[in-house]
Formats: C-alpha cells, structure tokens, sequence
C-alpha cells in the first residue's frame, strides 16, 4: 500500500478530485476504454469537417499572440485587430458601465455576438443589455479566438450581425501552472503646443516621465487528464489589480479641449467654482431690460469673465480595476455514445469611474432678493438696478460647481456566473448529437457619490432671515417643511460648509440582473451512408438538425434619488426596468460536397444555412446562409457566401424609460437673427410671435453656450432588423513559395430597419430642409417660448425607431508566411489589413445617407479607411522568441472643416519570450515602444471619447511595458 501511494501523482490525485467534484456519479477507476475522438469545430458552421477550411473568412489569434502582447485585457489585444473596435473599455469614465465589449466593423457591440466553444457568452451588465462582457472570459485559458465578419444568425440565432467573436478555451491542460505579469504605463509630458496652451489658460502643466497605472496579474490553472484520456478536469483561478491613471498626469489629456475658428484653445464647462449667474437674455426678450452674466469674487458680483471649468484633470483615463475570477471546466467519457461536459465561470469585478464635481448646471432659474447671503453690492445688482424689493425673486439661472465636494465617483461591481452542462456523442456510425443546457447570470451593484440633488439644493438656495436668532436660515426650516435643511453659502468664496455638503450632495444606487437560460441541441451526420453523394463526389452530404430556446431577462432597480430625476449630474429620471423575452428555435445546415477530385475542380463545395425564430414578443423570424467554396487547383480557394441575419431588440431597447437629456447642438430658429426663415421654422413649431425672440445658444466661447434637450427611451413597438452580407474572396498558397498564404476578400453588410435614434441633428434640420412630417413630429417646442433647451417640455424626440439603413464594405487582406531558417531558428510573418470602402447610414428615408468612411464627427466615431496589423516573429533554436508588431491606422478628417483632422497613427511594439528550463516562461515586451502621442480631437460621443481623443481606437496612454513569468509543476 506504501508503495503505491508513494508513486501517486499529483496529476492523479487532480484527477480524483475534479472527477468527484465536476463529473458526480462517474466511476474514477483507471480505465483501459477506448479514446473518445474529440469533435473539432469551426466558428460559422457547426458541420464537422475532415478538412476544416471555413467557407467564410476568419481571422484567428493565437495564445500566444496574448503572451507576446503582453495584455491583462483581451480586449485590449483584440481592439488591435483591423476589423474590432472597443469603446466599452478601461479607459471609458463618463458613461462607463464597467463592462469590456467587442464592436465588429463598428456596427455597435449589440450586433456582435461572443461565443465561448461555439456557446453563447450571458449579456455583461444591466447597463449594456445585448452586450457581452468579455471580462469574463479566463485570458489564461485561452487556446484561440476566431473572428468571423457578417452576419451568422443561421448558425447562431440573433445578434450576430456584425459577425461573431469566439472564444475556445484549453481543455486538454495537464499539470499545475502558476502565471504572474506585471506591466505599467510610461509617457514623457514633451508636447509644446499642450504645454502652450495650458500656460495660456492657466492651468497647471505636467512635465517629466509619468510611470503610472500599474497592473498585478496572477493566473492559476490546475488540470489533469481522466482515467487514460477518457476526459479532462481543468480548474483556474484569476486576481487582477488594475491602478488608475488621471486625465492631469497627461499633457495631451490635462484640459479639456475645444476649438474657435480653426484655434485649439483650453476650455471646458460653463458649470464654474465661482459661479456664473445668467438671465439667458430673457430680462432683454421678456420685458426690454438688460442681461447680465456675473461671477462671484469675494462677497460681490463681476462681470462674468469668459472663463470655463477644465473638468478634464479628474477624469480617469484610465480606471481602477480589482477582478476575480474562478472556475472549472471537465469533460468525461461514459461510455463509447455518451460524453459528459461542463463549463463553470464565475467573475466578481470591481471598478471606479471618476469624473469632475458636481454642479447646479443652471436648474435654479430665480434668486429670492431677500437673501441674506446676498451682499449689498450683490443685491444691488442683481434685484436692486432692476427696481425689486426685498419680496421679489429675479431670473438667475445658477452654474456653480461644487468643486469643494470633491469629483463624482461610480463604484461599479459585476458578479457573475455562467455554467454549462451537456452530453454529445455518438449514437452509431452516421449519427451523433450534443445536447447541453446553459444558464448565465450578471449581479450588479453599483454606489454613485458626491452629485447634488435638486430639492436639497433649492431649498439650500432659498434662505432667509430667521426672526428669532436674526441668521440665515433656510425657508423650509422655517415652515417645517424641511428642518435638516442648511444654507448652501455659494454667493461668497469660501463660505461652503461641510453641513451644506453634506446636505446638498447624496448618493445615488443601483442594482440589477440579467439572466439567460439557453437549451440546445442537434443531431449531426454525414449521409454518405444513406448513399447521398454527388455523382462528382466521394464525400456524403453533412448535415445537422438543431432545436434551441433562448430566455432572456433584465431587472434594474435604481433608488429613489435616481428615480426622482433630481440628480443634476444625471440630468435625467432613471426609472427601473424589468422586462424579458424568449425565443425557440429551428436550425438545419447542409455541408454538400458537389466534385471532388476533378481537372479544374479539385473541390466544389455549397454550404446552406437555415433557421427560424419565434419570438416572444413578436413574430416569427426567418434567417438563411449560402456559401460556396472552389478550388480549381490544390493552390487555390475561392469562396462567395450570402447570409440573412437578423436581430430582435433587446430589453433595453423595448422598454427602457424616457428621458430627456442633453445633445450638444443649437437651434437655427432662435436668437434674434434667426439663420433659418420663418417658412422654415413654421414647420418645427415655430409661431409667428415667437420667430426672432427664442432665447439661443452658442457655440462661441465667449458666450453662454448650452445645447438642446432630447428625448431618450425605448419602443415595445419596434420591429427585429435585417441584414444581407456579402462575401467574395480568395485564398492562395503558391506551392513555388513554400509556406506562403495569401488571403483577399470582399465584404458588404447592409442593415435595413436598423434599431437606433434619429440623431437630433438629422431630425431638427431634415425638418427645416424637407418639412417631412415625420421628422418635423420630433420636434417639440416649449409652447410658450418656443425654446428646445429651457425646460423639459420642450426637445427632440430620439427614442428608438427602426431607421433607414446601415451599410458597410470594404476588404480584408490577410498573408502569412512561414520560413526555415535552418540552425536559425524560423520566421513567421503575419499581416492583417483592413481597407474600409463605406460606411453609411441613412437615419431616415427623407434624410441624406452620411458616409462615415474616413471621418470622424457628427454621427461618426473615427472610421479610418486602412487599419493594419504586421508581425513579424523569430523563433530562434535556443528557447528564445522574440516579435516585433506594427500598427497602422490611416488619417482620419474632420467631420466639419473648423476642426483638425486625426493624423495618422504607427505604432512598433517588441516583446520577447525566453523558457531557460522546460518548467519556466519569461516575457518582456513594450507596446508603442516610441511613445507616439494619440490624436487630438474636440468632437466625440461618449464613452468612446475621453481625454480629447479615442482610447478605443488609439494608444492614448504612452509606452506600455511588461514582464511575466510562467511556472509549470
């Protein structure tokens, strides 16, 4: 007995427990059973294939692509790819939801649909319904991912507009392996113009080499192979720890920038420490007076100067991050027809936003002149020229930041788990099923702090005499109505209480839950047995009969402070939701050998894709693929496919509560001068009397400058939408070149229907242009004033519609090429490019399409024409690899002519990988190793703007260096 413990290994031993812990029920005897051959599966078809070459185009990242990148975060070395973006990511702040997405040609994450070993990945978060949360993928486990442009809802159900993303993680891991990577950020402050422009504005300058937002990653992975390679047990455990980075520790990112007649300057909010007290021009439209715009300095009011608040320096670049994950994943032959598998995951995440202090944001629109805050100069001024008492209010609209409460911060926590369990098999020598059921869950838990509420701070602005102790007290103190009230001192520097804080500012809660219940299944065979061969062909026919129910929910439950409307960071009413949908399924494909073996033919091969959906709400939906490959000769491929995909709204966009927000845009029909005609205004609700007197804004920065009110929400009445997508291509593999292969293909995908908002741009000047009633009805003018700003009965409708259409194409170029060097080693060289020939949408059939090709601004988010993606790899023969990486992406213009273009962007990044022994990995690398400074732009939507540039797109935090080491046991 001694002795065989003693020879127990611990291969053994994981063996035991991962058998009794993942496989219950199962004997874990050593077994002398036959091998079950492990099925091999190809992202966009689930038909088996000896061959497996994709008829579609796939581009495909290895893991050790991860290693030699050097990233904690897959979506940082995914976003590298010329067809990815990422706008849901760590560098996100103001609207950041915590969450890491995936965006396929830009089509928006909630048309690209992620998959981990062919299984659909739970959505990420209450706040990003539709959208996966690649956080919780294990980076440590992962063996590749496939990318597959275009639409595969045949495959795949919906979502998969865009195309999919799919994650195959390891599941044969033997051993014990500990992992940990330590990387930093490092960027030198030596711009001249930002330093230029900061001095002007008086704002401080960083200088120097910042070395900042350190990450501390730890991976720990245990598996082992089961009883002779019946199966395998796989367990891991992740820690991440993630530092911030703030806006002021950059130069390019240490102010907010804006741009006045071809100038950049320094500028920011309206929203100011001293506070600016406006009339909007109403005392000069209403009753003839005189405006004024004041400031405080000391205990008076000044002419307002023209300054603005940097809100930038606060702001995260980049945002603390704490993760853990934990999971298994095991797979167990029974018997010859049965094997049993399973994946667990779980993920709790933790992150902050953090953005500048809060403010009034202009909500008060009076100030009681009987106020003894109030100085005598400042009464005066402000009631007293005006010819009003001691019991008369004045018009004063209120922007004061709250800059002694310090900035907002969201702290922001997802736990999540997923799990899977399933039999496949085969059931003889034609058939074969896999049959599995998947349930996915995402908690969130989210604490805003430090923004004002707006009664509080009415109430705290509404101060009078007290006429027993002769001091300032608030009126509802005073009546009863609000005795905790204390008197927000903002007409004197200096004067806010710790107690004023206190009471103005509150935070703001949330919580909610998403869950998706998935059972799946199909039956696969070849027919060949059945004699359903081509004449042309030795192959049979593959085919595959599938069933699924898919049950989606959303639950959120913001507290009664964000649901009242009164936050004014918030600007809005967050109202709970909880709504939910399912949808069952029919699914065939068809894998058709039509020739083989034949001149000009070596192969022709068609592949036919169908599935139908009822949804619940809603009808039923028909989906289908046709895709063809030809090989002529052994060198070359041609392949051509047409897919119909469709995707269903989600939850979000069915029933998400309406709001009125803030767009930043101006009204061509106001101010005194209107620059539109009446004929014009008439249409978007303009009256005769109003026409030359509604209060304006605008975009000087010399003046007071507010954009207009919109209106946000879902629809339950929207329809799925479609897309046809295209392909055309080729790939070669000369056999004069050994090694070589060489990839081109064509791409279209074309939304009709599309699930989005009507710009309030295209809405507000579609009506002035075309007096389409459609558009005009999205226009809704105060009755009085005709304003689309001063209050929230008056804004432009943007609630979510089924538009015109999105369409996109363009071409993918992809050549590897594999060299033996002899006794030095090999090369590997990888290019992936990515030339985008359109991008358009056509918001409304009475609208112009916008091509978004190469711009950047209005509807746009940089779309550059090239993306490029060059490694070059040396595997030496003394254990060393080392690799060089070049990114490339083209210049982007301006959407309007006043701003600058984003230049063209290269960035080289190096990185080695040593194993000195064969139980030891090293790995030291930089990413943009030149320090190349992102492009500075003024225009953007949040989050994928932030820092006056697009940290989705460019590197916008300087060098990025690392090092790691692997232990295996």
């Amino acid at each position: 007995m001694g002795t065989e413990c003693a020879s127990f290994s611990r291969r053994k031993i994981a063996a035991g427990v991962f058998c009794a812990l993942l496989v219950p029920g199962l004997a874990c005897a050593q077994a002398t059973g036959e091998n079950v051959i492990e099925e091999v599966i190809v992202t966009g078809t689930r038909i088996q294939k000896a061959n497996l070459v994709s008829v579609s185009p796939i581009t495909q990242v290895d893991a050790e692509d991860l290693r030699l990148s050097g990233t904690t975060r897959v979506e940082d070395l995914l976003k590298n790819l010329p067809q990815l973006y990422s706008f849901q990511n760590s560098t996100a702040s103001n609207e950041a939801t915590g969450t890491a997405t995936l965006n396929l040609r830009n089509l928006d994450s909630k048309r690209t649909l992620v998959l981990v070993d062919g299984r659909r990945l739970s959505q990420g978060s209450p706040f990003t319904a539709g959208s996966a949360d690649i956080n919780q993928v294990p980076g440590g486990l992962i063996d590749r991912v496939e990318v597959l442009t275009g639409g595969a809802s045949a495959v795949y159900g919906s979502d998969a507009i865009a195309g999919v993303v799919n994650f195959f993680l390891v599941d044969d891991f033997e051993g014990v392996q500990l992992d940990y990577q330590f990387s930093q950020y490092s960027h030198d402050n030596g711009d001249s113009r930002m330093r230029r422009l900061l001095e002007e504005s008086g704002n401080p300058v960083p200088t120097g080499t910042d070395r900042d937002g350190d990450t501390q990653d730890v991976t720990l992975i245990i598996g082992s192979n089961l009883e002779g390679g019946r199966g395998n047990a796989t367990a891991y455990a992740t820690y991440r720890d993630i530092d911030p980075i703030t806006q002021d520790s950059r130069d390019h990112s240490a102010c907010a920038m804006q741009r006045w007649e071809g100038e950049y300057y320094c500028g920011g909010s309206l929203t100011i420490p001293e506070g600016l007290f406006s009339d909007f021009g109403l005392l000069e439209i209403e009753q003839g007076l005189p405006g004024f715009d004041l400031m405080v300095q000391g205990h008076e009011f000044v002419p307002w100067d023209g300054r603005q608040y940097n809100y930038g320096p606060l702001n995260y670049f980049q945002r603390p991050d704490e993760r853990w994950t934990a999971g298994a994943l095991a797979h167990y032959a029974i018997n010859e027809h049965v094997e049993a598998y399973t994946q667990l995951m779980f993920m709790d995440d933790q992150t902050v936003s953090q953005i500048a202090p809060s403010g009034t944001f202009f909500q008060p629109n009076t100030v009681n002149c009987d106020n003894p805050l109030l100085s005598q100069q400042q009464f005066d001024t402000l009631c007293g020229n005006y010819g009003l008492g001691p019991g008369d209010s004045q018009i004063a609209y209120i922007g004061r930041r709250n800059a002694e409460g310090g900035p907002r911060r969201e702290d922001i926590q997802h736990t999540s788990f997923r799990g899977v369990f399933g039999l496949r098999g085969d059931i003889n020598e034609t058939w074969r099923y896999d049959l599995y059921v998947q349930y996915g869950e995402v908690d969130l838990k989210s604490t805003y702090h430090e923004d004002i509420l707006r009664p509080h701070m009415e109430r705290a602005l509404d101060v009078v005499t007290d006429p027993g102790s002769g001091e300032p007290v608030c009126r509802s103190v005073l009546n009863g109505s609000d005795p905790s009230c204390v008197p927000w001192n903002i007409f004197e520097e200096g004067a806010v209480t710790q107690a004023a804080l206190d009471y103005v500012s509150v935070p703001v809660s949330f919580k909610g839950t998403t869950d998706q219940t998935v059972v799946s299944g199909y039956l696969a065979a070849n027919l060949a047995d059945y004699g359903l061969v081509s004449p042309f062909a030795e192959t049979g026919i593959d085919i595959i009969l599938g069933a699924e129910y898919r049950e989606e929910n959303l639950e959120f439950n913001p507290d009664k402070n964000a649901q009242s409307g009164d936050v004014l960071g918030f600007g809005y009413a967050v109202s709970p939701l909880d709504g939910g949908f399912d949808v069952s399924e029919f699914y065939t494909e068809l894998s058709i050998p039509l020739v083989e073996g034949r001149s000009l033919a070596e192969s022709l091969h068609l592949e036919l894709g169908y599935r139908y959906s009822d949804y619940s709400p809603g009808d039923g939906e028909d989906t289908y693929k046709v895709a063809s490959s030809w090989v002529p000769v052994n060198e070359l491929r041609i392949r051509a496919s047409y897919q119909r995909a469709v995707r269903a709204p989600n939850v979000s966009e069915l029933f998400f509560i309406e709001n009125i927000i803030g767009w930043d845009g101006t009204d061509p029909c106001a101010g005194t001068t209107p620059e539109r005609s009446f004929e014009d205004c008439a249409y978007t609700g303009v009256t005769e009397q109003q026409y030359g007197s509604i209060p304006a804004t605008s975009n000087d920065p010399n003046q007071i400058s507010f954009g207009l009110n919109m209106l946000v929400g879902g629809n339950a009445k929207l329809a799925p939408e479609e897309s046809d997508t295209y392909s055309v291509g080729f790939l070669y593999e000369p056999r004069f070149v050994e090694g070589l292969s060489v990839s081109l293909d064509w791409y279209e995908i074309e939304i009709d229907d599309a699930i989005d908002w009507i710009n309030a741009d295209v809405s507000l000047n579609g009506c002035l242009d075309s007096h389409n009633p459609e558009l005009c009805g999205l226009v809704v003018r105060e009755p009085d004033r005709g304003s689309l700003w001063l209050s929230d009965e008056a804004y432009l409708d943007a609630r979510g519609q089924n538009i015109g259409y999105i369409r996109t194409s363009g071409y993918d170029f992809n050549l590897d090429y594999a060299w033996e060097a002899g006794r030095w080693g090999s090369l590997l060289a990888q290019n992936l490019l990515t030339y985008l020939d359109e991008w358009e949408v056509q918001q409304h059939s009475s609208a112009p399409a916008i091509d978004c090709r190469g711009i950047y601004g209005g509807l746009c988010s940089p779309m550059p024409e090239i993306r490029n993606h060059l490694r070059l790899t040396w595997n030496t023969p003394w254990n060393v690899t080392g690799s060089v990486l070049w990114r490339y992406i083209d210049e982007v213009e301006a959407w309007d002519s006043d701003f600058e273009d984003l230049d063209s962007k290269s960035y080289f990044d190096f990185s080695v990988l040593w194993e000195p022994t064969d139980s030891i990995g090293l790995r030291l690398g930089v990413s943009n190793a030149f320090d190349e400074d992102p492009p500075i732009g003024v225009v953007g939507h949040l989050p994928w703007y932030n820092g006056n540039t697009y940290p989705g797109v460019y590197d916008a935090l300087g060098q990025y260096w690392f090092a790691g080491v692997t232990v295996e046991f």
